[in-house]
């Protein structure tokens, strides 16, 4: 019994193995969709809330394959979820600043945990293939998406944290935190949104450092790497 019990682990552990870097594309264009159409769809108010947690499900879910030994990191994960479960709860019955805390807290949390994941996967020892550069892609979303959170939760510390936005009960809000997060972290920055707070101002600041110094040197080397393993397995060939 013992030795099918290890035969049964051993295989799943390969087989998580097989799936680690396609998985790391697939969670990439989940979270492209949520960001890019589920968001701005739900903004616009072309459809419901219901299609979030589909998606942080799906993430979720994928992670899990990916690094189902991290037990810390599972707790994390779950305990994330718990918190934006209690969110949904708390809305349907009576919208109010509390929801949106908890649902931020969330979002940072679950954030932080997909992060270690995601890096884990993408520098683990081994060849760079193409998947690992989508999952250098999607580290660098995931850390923005981390930032939305801290920008929600500073907004509801100050409500004066930022000029043009006011984090409250309202479809657009996190359509809006998002973009702004996301103009910061690529240095875009149009205007209609600033930062006035001094740790709004601070977490701008360091989500814009970010932002530069992740495509010029880890995502670069990244892409590079696969490049010359493409190369060299092409002259291997010949």
């Amino acid at each position: 019994m013992a030795m099918i019990k290890r035969v049964a682990v051993t295989r799943f552990r390969a087989k998580r193995d097989e799936l680690r870097d396609p998985l790391l594309s697939v969670l990439t264009l989940l979270l492209i969709l949520f960001l890019f159409v589920i968001v701005p769809l739900h903004a616009a108010g072309t459809i419901s809330a219901e299609g979030y947690g589909f998606i942080i499900v799906l993430l979720l879910a994928s992670c899990v394959l990916m690094q189902s030994t991290r037990w810390v990191v599972l707790v994390v994960l779950f305990s994330g979820v718990a918190l934006a479960a209690a969110a949904v709860v708390l809305r349907s019955r009576s919208p109010s600043a509390v929801d949106i805390l908890l649902e931020a807290i969330a979002w940072v949390i679950i954030d932080i945990a997909l992060i270690f994941v995601i890096a884990g996967a993408v520098f683990a020892p081994g060849r760079v293939t193409y998947h690992r550069v989508n999952g250098a892609v999607l580290l660098y979303l995931t850390i923005g998406m981390t930032f939305v959170g801290l920008y929600t939760l500073v907004g509801l510390w100050s409500p004066n944290a930022f000029s043009g936005l006011v984090v409250y009960h309202e479809k657009g809000m996190a359509s809006s935190v998002i973009y702004f997060s996301f103009v910061t972290l690529t240095s875009v920055g149009y205007g209609d949104i600033a930062p006035v707070h001094p740790m709004a101002r601070a977490l701008a600041n360091l989500e814009g450092i970010i932002g530069q110094l992740f495509p010029a040197t880890l995502l670069a080397r990244l892409v590079t790497l696969e490049l010359q393993d493409r190369h060299d397995r092409l002259k291997g060939k010949d």
